[in-house]
């Protein structure tokens, strides 16, 4: 038998003695895979299956940069107060902001404010440099589910999104990278505490997603890695410490994230 597979979700995790290790997922099980990349090709099998429940599952990937897009969902822009954009328009948040499943998202002091806003999160598999629309998506990798989490009161006294939606924690993605998505009508979900928040459907998107990596690339490089956060739909609504959050998305799965204040260390 072949040791070479393809799998249709990816994970990164850490096994029991510690290492960081990222494998081809099988229902409930877990194929080790050797490699620095789940992009690259020819997967090689390496030891033997795992299963989901004995590892600590990461963030699925490490990405340079998470870029990302304001007012992308028709009902969002209506329940913000703000008209549909003629382009896309995009702030970046910063790799530190990037946590996996089940890490606390940290309320930081000062804020009165902090929102979930589940979003589709794409991986760049191949490098993009202006890349047309039409051959966009064939530098996907694939999706995961992200939190675009933001202090709207600090967005709205700053003007601009870089301190709101930068700290540490506010951009949880996972649990896993899923591959052989069309992304362009997938539902969309945020639960918090089991209670329904957000409920869309990507086609809500004023910018599809071909349409928005084309874009992108034409203003910076996309590397394999990289992730792009396409927009949340309406419903976005407060965090309280002691809460646990949920985006789950059609044909992805669901991401699951507790909230607590942040506690500062001096010393």
């Amino acid at each position: 038998m072949s040791n070479k597979g393809t799998y249709d979700r990816y994970v990164r995790y850490s096994d029991q003695c510690g290492d960081h290790r990222f494998g081809g997922l099988l229902g409930e099980s877990i194929q080790p895979l050797l490699g620095g990349a789940m992009w690259t090709d020819d997967h090689v099998r390496d030891g033997d299956e795992v299963l989901l429940s004995s590892v600590n599952l990461l963030t699925p990937v490490l990405p340079s940069k998470v870029v990302c897009v304001a007012s992308n969902y028709r009902k969002h822009a209506i329940e913000m107060g703000k008209s549909l954009p003629t382009v896309p328009k995009l702030f970046i948040k910063p790799s530190t902001s990037v946590i996996g499943p089940g890490v606390d998202i940290e309320i930081p002091p000062g804020t009165q404010r902090v929102d979930h806003e589940a979003e589709l999160g794409v991986v760049i598999g191949t490098t993009m440099c202006r890349v047309d629309k039409h051959h966009a998506l064939e530098h996907v990798f694939g999706y995961v589910c992200l939190n675009d989490v933001t202090a709207r009161d600090f967005q709205r006294q700053d003007g601009q999104f870089t301190r709101g939606k930068g700290f540490d924690t506010f951009c949880p993605i996972g649990p896993w990278v899923s591959t052989g998505l069309s992304p362009h009508d997938l539902g969309i979900r945020c639960s918090v505490d089991g209670q329904l928040r957000q409920d869309g459907r990507t086609s809500d998107m004023v910018f599809d997603v071909r349409t928005l990596l084309s874009f992108i690339s034409s203003v910076m490089t996309l590397l394999p890695g990289d992730i792009v956060a396409t927009g949340t739909p309406s419903g976005v609504g407060p965090l309280q410490p002691g809460q646990r959050v949920s985006i789950e998305i059609e044909g992805i799965g669901a991401l699951n994230n507790p909230v607590c204040n942040r506690v500062d260390r001096h010393g």
